[in-house]
């Protein structure tokens, strides 16, 4: 039976979906509104556009309306604004975004995919010529314009989550001072502490000025701003305000026609995608879904997802009965010369949701040592004390962070254990990985401490650990020139160790280390299988100083 389609935003969702519908049903109608100039871009690359690494707009344009038409005989209007949807009459209200007129349009099922809005500015802010947002082709435009024309020396990002970061690298990369506010303790809030300290090291060292647990209180100048205030005191110089505060979902025309709204603000949805309206779906930013390993509701702002929910939200709204499981947030950003993910839940969600869990660290090589340019990784892996089920991880490093981050989301949607993390049998060449890949090498740590061959203590604990235990610091003295001993360690060269034993204390609590664990791990077994009582320090010296960075 034919079926008329509305479709109503663009980009990630709503372009899938269209597309996705076209390929289900050719005696379909489908029309797509886009309340902006183009109906499929690629967002996550304007940045990059700013900082011409991308070389033209042209290149972000992903599909036109023109190509829809002609390829998928979908209907697309674009500068189209559906300002209200009347269920009753089951049409939609469109606005002319360049006439202002207004017209109705029939539907036998809608497809919402709205997006997400900045945070709304502060009081004024908008008004300033100098002040941007970025979340459209014509954000960049306007931010790429003032860039070329006024040749901006200084600039201000509020806000250090993606985009935020993104921006700062790529304004420095144009030869802008760049500051960066974050109001929160750390940058991307989506990742544990210790593991986003590195990032904060990165960016001060690629010459941002990153100023946290810091808000602007006010600003400088009438038509532009030209300084900034913290609630600190700084004054900050500015000749280019960028607003990156996060985003919220837009549930405008959601809230208009009657639809449930979810605890967190997005619109609830089903796993079919379908709304509290079965003849309305909606797919991306602006809809709650459930995160995979807590089941708890989560909104997520990611075009993978928002393309997985548009494909589901076609399917149903079309009759194939599909099923949207849920999202891990599996995310990657460039940070200067640093990669940094995430995928499945962090410490801080797990610890929120009470979620029994133990983690572990590990440093590895991108590739085989002995072939030139390898580069360390440091993987956090979060899984269940019972079956060793993997529930998170969180990777920052150089190369091959982006492979073995994939692997991990993979192993997480499969069920998959650290066991199976042992045995899993990835490709080795030296310009590529080791023999142990740095999956694999996780999966052995965490394996070992289910196993109750690696008693692990980690850095949060030290200050914790009481009188009767002792750090051993089994480093050799070219470890220590690089870095210092934690305060109060004994240091006892690994190879040493043995000799040593017989001065060692029985009632004593010997606390290993070195610095990545690895050579302490020996140490550890060693003194346990001579009867001493030993732990290791998880993720060794290097990860104590994330921590304490962190703390």
């Amino acid at each position: 039976m034919p079926c008329r389609l509305v479709i109503i935003g663009g980009v990630a969702g709503g372009a899938t979906a269209a597309a996705r519908a076209r390929r289900l049903s050719e005696n379909a109608g489908i029309i797509v509104f886009e309340r902006g100039e183009y109906v499929s871009f690629a967002n996550c690359g304007l940045p990059y556009y700013i900082g011409e690494v991308i070389g033209t707009r042209n290149d972000l344009l992903i599909t036109t309306p023109e190509e829809f038409k002609t390829r998928y005989r979908i209907d697309v209007r674009t500068l189209s604004d559906v300002v209200s949807i009347d269920r009753a009459a089951r049409e939609v209200v469109v606005k002319d975004v360049r006439t202002g007129e207004s017209y109705r349009e029939p539907y036998d099922r809608i497809i919402l995919s709205p997006g997400a809005e900045p945070v709304s500015l502060p009081a004024g802010y908008g008004t300033l010529d100098n002040v941007f947002s970025l979340r459209s082709v014509s954000d960049a435009d306007r931010i790429k314009m003032h860039a070329d024309r006024s040749g901006p020396r200084t600039a201000v990002i509020v806000g250090a989550g993606f985009i935020g970061l993104e921006m700062a690298e790529n304004l420095v990369r144009r030869g802008v001072k760049t500051t960066v506010v974050e109001k929160l303790p750390q940058a991307m809030n989506s990742l544990d502490r210790e593991m986003v300290s590195v990032v904060h090291d990165h960016l001060r060292e690629s010459g941002v000025n990153l100023l946290l647990e810091r808000s602007i209180s006010s600003v400088a100048g009438r038509q532009e701003v030209s300084a900034v205030l913290t609630d600190s005191g700084e004054e900050i110089p500015c000749d280019m305000l960028v607003l990156s505060m996060g985003v919220r979902p837009d549930t405008r025309l959601a809230r208009g026609c009657g639809l449930a709204i979810g605890h967190l603000g997005g619109i609830k949805v089903n796993p079919l995608m379908m709304t509290s309206d079965p003849d309305i779906f909606a797919a991306g930013d602006a809809v709650e879904v459930n995160d995979l390993v807590t089941g708890f509701p989560v909104l997520t702002a990611l075009a993978g997802p928002a393309n997985k929910q548009g494909r589901v939200a076609a399917d149903n709204a079309l009759g194939r009965r599909t099923v949207y499981r849920g999202t891990l947030g599996t995310s990657i950003v460039k940070v200067f010369g640093l990669t940094v993910s995430s995928t499945g839940a962090s410490e801080k969600t797990l610890r929120m949701r009470e979620v029994p869990h133990l983690v572990s660290y590990t440093h590895s090589n991108s590739h085989a040592g002995f072939y030139p340019g390898a580069e360390m990784m440091t993987i956090k892996l979060a899984f269940s004390p019972g079956s060793g089920r993997i529930l998170g991880c969180q990777i920052v490093g150089g190369a091959g962070v982006d492979k073995r981050i994939d692997v991990m989301a993979t192993a997480i949607r499969g069920s998959m254990t650290v066991f199976d993390l042992e045995d899993i049998d990835l490709a080795y060449a030296p310009p590529f990985s080791s023999a142990r890949d740095p999956v694999n090498i996780a999966g052995f740590v965490a394996s070992n401490i289910l196993k109750g061959d690696h008693e692990v203590v980690h850095a949060g604990d030290l200050k914790d650990i009481g009188e009767n235990a002792v750090l051993l610091d089994l480093r050799d003295m070219e470890d220590l020139v690089r870095s210092s001993p934690i305060e109060g360690a004994v240091h006892v060269p690994l190879g040493r160790l043995r000799k040593k034993m017989e001065k060692l204390d029985r009632e004593k609590l010997y606390i290993t280390y070195c610095e990545v664990g690895t050579r302490s791990y020996v140490g550890h077994r060693v003194l346990a299988q001579r009867g001493f009582k030993s732990k290791n320090l998880s993720g060794g010296y290097k990860t104590y100083a994330a921590t304490m960075k962190g703390n």
